[in-house]
C-alpha cells in the first residue's frame, strides 16, 4: 500500500514563473520543502495560456533527500496542480521525465488553492512563513495538498 500524506501547502508563485514553498502534513506537522520550475514548451500548446508543466522537487528537510515529479499547473496564479500522465507536444526530455516512474514508486501530487494572497497579504505571509523570499514580489497560494507514494527511505528511486 502506498503511503498517503494529506496536509496544507503554502506556495509562492515567483515573477520568473517558478514556485517555492512548503507542505505540512496533518496531523503530525512534518514539513517538506517544495521548489518548482516551469518547463518550456517546444511548440504551441492547445490547453490554454494558463496551462503549464512544472518540474516539482519535494525536499525532506531531515534527510536532505529530494524527489522530483512533473505536474500540470492550471490557473494563472498556480492555483491548481496535479500529476500528468502524458506530455505530448513537449520536448523529448520532458516527455521522458513524465513517463519515468521514479524507480518502482510513482509519486502522485494534488494541490488545490483555497486562499490566494496578493500584495500586502502576500508580503506579510512571506515575511512570516517564507523569510528567505522576503522582498520578492510574489502571490501566495494556500490550500490542501495530497502526496501519494513519496518514499525517502527507498534508495531505488532516482532524483
Amino acid at each position: 500500500m502506498k503511503k498517503q500524506m494529506e496536509g496544507i501547502a503554502s506556495i509562492a508563485l515567483l515573477p520568473s514563473g517558478s514556485i517555492s514553498g512548503h507542505f505540512i502534513t496533518l496531523p503530525d506537522s512534518v514539513c517538506y520543502g517544495l521548489h518548482g520550475t516551469e518547463l518550456a514548451c517546444e511548440r504551441e500548446c492547445s490547453r490554454g495560456e494558463d496551462y503549464r508543466l512544472i518540474k516539482l522537487t519535494i525536499i525532506d528537510y531531515c534527510s536532505k533527500k529530494e524527489r522530483v515529479v512533473v505536474v500540470e499547473c492550471k490557473g494563472h496564479d498556480a492555483a491548481r496542480f496535479h500529476n500528468i500522465d502524458h506530455a505530448h507536444g513537449w520536448e523529448t526530455d520532458v516527455v521522458g521525465m513524465v513517463e519515468q516512474k521514479h524507480g518502482k514508486h510513482k509519486i502522485s501530487v494534488s494541490f488545490e488553492c483555497e486562499t490566494l494572497k496578493a500584495e500586502k497579504a502576500a508580503e506579510e505571509h512571506i515575511k512570516r512563513f517564507m523569510p528567505n523570499l522576503d522582498g520578492v514580489d510574489a502571490v501566495v497560494n494556500v490550500g490542501h495538498m495530497s502526496i501519494v507514494g513519496l518514499d525517502f527511505e527507498s534508495e531505488d528511486e532516482s532524483n
